[in-house]
């Protein structure tokens, strides 16, 4: 599942930046459901991504270091996606085109998890 996001309208995988206190595991919670709507548990740390640099439309630089999940919905409730961050959400086939990704880090992600997919021997 992507988000298509409400800044910039290219797509990325839902996340966000840590809140103070917080673990990897705490934060990808809470950005799942704050940007899909949906309640969900961390299964398997898939990469730490810390190597990129984006620059936001606002002009603020960042090096965004990326903790990515493989993650299992817990809960049929879904909730409103921050409509500041979030356009809409949406799922992709993993061997179909992507669509245009947020940023070099995203396309990352979806690669890793190409791979991790049609590689897997069990979860």
């Amino acid at each position: 599942m992507l988000q298509e996001r409400a800044d910039t309208g290219d797509w990325g995988f839902p996340g966000g930046y840590m809140e103070f206190g917080e673990s990897f595991e705490q934060t990808v919670k809470r950005e799942f459901k704050e940007d899909a709507g949906i309640e969900i548990v961390p299964v398997k740390q898939l990469a730490i991504l810390d190597q990129d640099f984006y620059t936001y439309p606002n002009g603020d630089r960042v090096q965004p270091i990326n903790a990515f999940y493989l993650v299992e919905e817990t809960s049929a409730k879904h909730y409103q996606p921050k409509v500041t961050e979030t356009t809409t959400t949406e799922y992709f086939s993993l061997d179909a085109e992507p669509p245009r990704f947020f940023n070099s880090q995203h396309e990352q992600m979806w690669q890793i998890l190409k791979d991790f997919i049609h590689n897997r021997k069990d979860i």
